[in-house]
C-alpha cells in the first residue's frame, strides 16, 4: 500500500472512532494486495485503484463501528469481497463474524483472506439466503446483521429478522439518505422493528454520500 493511502486509511478510520495499530494496518495492506491480485482473475469489485479501495471499501466498512458493541456476533449478508465483515474483524478481534454470500468464487476469496491474515472467530459461508429462507443454527442468536449489498431495504430487513435475537440490530449501509424509503420501510416493518437511528454522512476526504440505518428487532 502506498504511504499516502496508508495515511488515508489511518486518518479516515479516526473519523469513526477507530485508532489503527501498526498490526491492523499491516493486515489491511495484505488484504489490499490479495484483493488486487484476485480481482485480475475474478470480478470481486468494480473499484480497482488502491485509493478507491481504501476509501470506498475499507473506510466505509469501518463507518458502522461506533454503533456496534464488542463482543458481538455479526452476520454480513451479501458480503462480496468481505465488506464490511473482514475490516470490522481486523479492528475488533472480539467480534464473532459470519460472512454470507451466494457467489462461491467470492466466498473462496473470503476464505483465502481469512487464512492469509490469520483471523480467528470468523467464517465464510456459501449460501443463497433468499432461497433457503432460514439461517439454520444462527436463528435468533445474532446481535447484528449488516449489509451493504441490498438495494431493497425491506428485503434486507425481512432476511435479517430470523437471524437476530430480540433487541438485535439490522444495520443497512446505504448511499445518499432517502427519507421516503426510510419512512415507508419504517411504517411497513413497524411491528417487527423500531428505527433507532438514521445517520447520513460523507466519507472522510471525499464528497461520497452514505447513510447508516439502524433497526432494532422488537
Amino acid at each position: 500500500m502506498e504511504s499516502e493511502n496508508r495515511d488515508l486509511l489511518v486518518e479516515g478510520a479516526k473519523a469513526f472512532e477507530v485508532a489503527l495499530e501498526k498490526e491492523a494496518v499491516t493486515l489491511f495492506d495484505r488484504y489490499l494486495t490479495e484483493l488486487l491480485k484476485w480481482n485480475q482473475k475474478i470480478n470481486l469489485t468494480a473499484i480497482r485503484t488502491e485509493k478507491e479501495i481504501v476509501l470506498k471499501h475499507f473506510i466505509d466498512s469501518l463507518s458502522v463501528y461506533p454503533y456496534l458493541e464488542a463482543p458481538s456476533s455479526l452476520v454480513d449478508l451479501g458480503s462480496g469481497a468481505g465488506f464490511p465483515g473482514i475490516p470490522l474483524k481486523i479492528v475488533e478481534p472480539a467480534f464473532d463474524v459470519t460472512l454470507v454470500d451466494s457467489v462461491l468464487k467470492k466466498v473462496d476469496f473470503q476464505r483465502h483472506v481469512i487464512r492469509t491474515l490469520g483471523l480467528k472467530g470468523i467464517e465464510a459461508i456459501h449460501s443463497r439466503v433468499q432461497e433457503k429462507g432460514s439461517p439454520g443454527k444462527m436463528a435468533g442468536r445474532c446481535d447484528a446483521v449488516i449489509s451493504r449489498a441490498f438495494s431493497d431495504l425491506s428485503a434486507f430487513l425481512r432476511l435479517a429478522y430470523s437471524f437476530l435475537r430480540k433487541g438485535g440490530l439490522a444495520v443497512a449501509m446505504k448511499g445518499e439518505f432517502d427519507k421516503r424509503e426510510v419512512d415507508v420501510t419504517s411504517e411497513s416493518e413497524g411491528s417487527r422493528y423500531t428505527l433507532q437511528k438514521a445517520v447520513p454522512f460523507c466519507l472522510p476526504f471525499s464528497s461520497f454520500k452514505r447513510t447508516i440505518l439502524l433497526f432494532k428487532k422488537q
